[in-house]
This record gives C-alpha cells, sequence and structure tokens, in this order.
C-alpha cells in the first residue's frame, strides 16, 4: 500500500517521478525546480553510520523531496535503489564522470536500447567541467566553471574580475539549465516514447547563458569592449554602476538610454545644492552622456553627490520615475519586498518558485527555516513500503548494513 503524499494533479509535472543523488547545490536546485512544479522527487541519501567523521551535507534545496537513505554498494541496497530508478521518470546524476558507473546505475542499465530496463528514463547528468575535455577529472567550483567559460574575464572589479557569490555557473548554467533540459527530454519523450541521457556541464551551460555578452564583444560592439571595464555594461559607463550613498548603503544606476538619463540627470541635480559641483567647477550636462572622455569626471561627481545622503533619500528622489535607479535592498528588505508584491505568494524569507503559470502555478507550501532541512533518510521507511520490499528483503537490508544506522521494521519487531 503506497503512502505517498497525495499529488496536487493539476500542476504541471504531477505525476512524474523523480530520483535525485543527493550531492551539491546545483543538483539539489534541478530538483527543486521539478518538486516546485508538481513532480514527486525522491533524494537518495548516504546511510548515516555512528563514528563518522563527515556530517551529511545541510540541503537547504529539498522542499517538496523526500529522502531515502540506502547505500548501493551493498547487494540489498543496489536492488532497493535499482527498484526506485525502474519506476522513475528521471534520474538526476550529480557526480563526477564514472562514478554511477561503478556503482552499476550507469545510464546504459536503463535505456540501452536492447537491455535497457527503464526505456523511458530522463537521466540528467550534471557535472562542472565538460565530460570530454582536459579538465574532466578535475575538482572545481563555481568560480573554476566560470573562469574557464571566458565569461569571468569580462565581470567588473578593481584590478582584476570580481565574480557574482556563486549563482552564475552553479545554478544558472548548471541547475536551471539541468532542469530545462530535463523538460525538454521530458517533452520529447511525448513523441517518441523514449528516455535519453540528458547532459549538462557548468562551463558550458554559463557559455550558452553568456551568448549576448559573448556574442557582443566577439563582435567588437560597443556595450563590452574588448578589454575589461572599457564598455557601456562591464563597468566603464559611470550610468550603470553602483554608488555610495552617506550611511554607507547603495544606489544602483542603470540609465543606459538618452531618455532615462535624462531623468535620472535631472532628478539627481535637483537633489544637490545648486553650486554643488567638482574642484573647476565641472557639472554633467545631457548632451555629454556619450562623451567617454568625461565619463571619469562624471563618475567622481556621482560618487560625491551620491555620499551627500543617506540611501533611502535616493530612493525617494528617484521613485516612481523612469530614472532607472533603486535601491541596493538587504536580504531582509528584499524578503519583505517580495512577501509583499502580488509574485511573492507571502514568500519572504524562502524565494517563490518563478515562473508563475497563471492557470497552473505551484503550488508547494514555503516551508518556514525550521523546516527547510530535509534529514537523510527521514523517509526511508515509508519509501520501502511504497516500493513492496519484503521483510525478507529488509532484514538484509540490516544484515548488510545498507541502511547504515537506521532502524527497519525488522529490527523492531
Amino acid at each position: 500500500m503506497s503512502t505517498a503524499p497525495p499529488a496536487n494533479t493539476s500542476l504541471p509535472l504531477a505525476g512524474i517521478k523523480v530520483v535525485e543523488f543527493a550531492g551539491l547545490a546545483p543538483g539539489p536546485m534541478a530538483g527543486m525546480i521539478l518538486a516546485d512544479f508538481g513532480a514527486e522527487v525522491i533524494r537518495v541519501d548516504r546511510p548515516p553510520r555512528a563514528g563518522s567523521d563527515a556530517p551529511p551535507a545541510i540541503d537547504v534545496l529539498a522542499r517538496g523531496k523526500r529522502s531515502i537513505a540506502v547505500d548501493p554498494k551493498t547487494k540489498s541496497g543496489y536492488a532497493v535503489v535499482r527498484r526506485l530508478v525502474e519506476r522513475a521518470d528521471v534520474l538526476i546524476d550529480p557526480f563526477r564522470p564514472g562514478v554511477m558507473e561503478r556503482l552499476g546505475l550507469g545510464p546504459e542499465v536503463f535505456i540501452d536500447e536492447s537491455k535497457g530496463t527503464n526505456r523511458r528514463l530522463v537521466y540528467a547528468r550534471l557535472v562542472g567541467f565538460p565530460r570530454t575535455g582536459a579538465h574532466k577529472s578535475m575538482a572545481g567550483h563555481d568560480i573554476n566553471y566560470l573562469a574557464l567559460s571566458g565569461v569571468l574575464s569580462m565581470f567588473p572589479g578593481a584590478g582584476k574580475p570580481e565574480f557574482p557569490l556563486n549563482i552564475l555557473a552553479d545554478f544558472a548554467g548548471g541547475g536551471l539549465m539541468c532542469a530545462m533540459g530535463i523538460l525538454l527530454a521530458l517533452l520529447e519523450r511525448g513523441k517518441s516514447g523514449r528516455g535519453q541521457v540528458v547532459d549538462t556541464n557548468m562551463v558550458s551551460g554559463v557559455r550558452y547563458l553568456s551568448s549576448f555578452p559573448l556574442l557582443l564583444s566577439g563582435l567588437s560592439l560597443p556595450h563590452f569592449g574588448k578589454r575589461r571595464q572599457t564598455g557601456l555594461l562591464d563597468g566603464s559607463a559611470p550610468f550603470y554602476s553602483i554608488y555610495t550613498c552617506a550611511d554607507d548603503q547603495w544606489m544602483s544606476v542603470g540609465c543606459l538610454e538618452p531618455q532615462f538619463y535624462k531623468t535620472f540627470l535631472q532628478r539627481f541635480l535637483d537633489a544637490l545644492p545648486p553650486q554643488f559641483a567638482l574642484e573647476d567647477g565641472w557639472r554633467p550636462v545631457y548632451s555629454d552622456q556619450r562623451d567617454t572622455d568625461s565619463w571619469p569626471l562624471l563618475r567622481r561627481f556621482l560618487e560625491r553627490g551620491f555620499a551627500q545622503h543617506p540611501r533611502d533619500y535616493w530612493t525617494k528622489v528617484f521613485d516612481g520615475s523612469d530614472a532607472c535607479a533603486v535601491p541596493v535592498l538587504t536580504t531582509d528588505e528584499a524578503a519583505s519586498l517580495a512577501a509583499a508584491s502580488s509574485s511573492g505568494r507571502g514568500g519572504g524569507f524562502v524565494p517563490s518558485p518563478h515562473p508563475t503559470l497563471e492557470r497552473t502555478p505551484s503550488g508547494v507550501p514555503l516551508p518556514d527555516t525550521r523546516s527547510l532541512i530535509v534529514p537523510p533518510g527521514t523517509h526511508t521507511e515509508d519509501i520501502l513500503g511504497e516500493l513492496d520490499i519484503s521483510i525478507e528483503e529488509r532484514e538484509a537490508l540490516r544484515r548488510e548494513g545498507a541502511l547504515g544506522d537506521q532502524p527497519t521494521a525488522v529490527a523492531k519487531l
């Protein structure tokens, strides 16, 4: 008898079963996206063992998922994982090349045309470096994948490029691209009836995501210069930048278009004393926006001007206008704004699923901070029951240590 939670059949991915092998954040991100829109996601964790020196990684991207902790390196554990995958629509593999094959769980086991045991399976593989490249066997993280993509070299920064947390490669080029690939493969399966491997690597994902800046740079267009910080969008233009206010908080300015720059400059100058100017009396005029020779002066003027007042003062100056100038919010402020907005769905601290589908929006309950984490093995017993694991099989799991230190139904008898 199934103990699976009731599915919201109105959601777009209702009925899709996903097996996500526990890994670092990009894989869980892909799984969370699928869960947010209705998929049933089961995370396969390593079983807990007494005396282990390595605590399990904290997965904050586990909402809407369940966890089974089982060791596929044991005979009985392998049989459980095989049965789980053979009933699934999607598998998410977050490991380095070769790991799943060594476990006997490679794609050929399931989707091979002649002997595969689940030929409808979408087998999604997510790695950092390309699987066939010179770096395929190396360890790496977001900053390394970003470095090899060519995009990091374009980022602004004092004397060197600065990276944007671990968002771009891990989550945009990795987790999000992987989720998109899974959806494409599921869509194609509706026509062919066949699953396939979805191969995502974060270097290539970032490059694809960055097609716009890479192509503009390659064509030597003014948006991105051949040298870093010489274009409109890479930190050179003073009207596309971040400025520090009197309270050490920041305002973002992005008035690229002439009409927006005109609005920005009018409001900015009106908010300063009439005599406010640089040492030589220099003040900006609207017609000099694209005069690159005057950009250093304009930047200095804006820096000094913003430093005259706190951030909230400047927020009011530009509020409701087309000046393209808004405050840089703290995480708490942004959470409050999201909770108050029509699209926030009250999420606040926990970001809401996006995009919003008008007829079938995500109905996942957003957890509070206390219920973000799903401890490994929380649902092991329930999932074993759904897989119709017999008493004899449970006894083998216990005997072989396939469940680690978790109690089993057999042990409780």
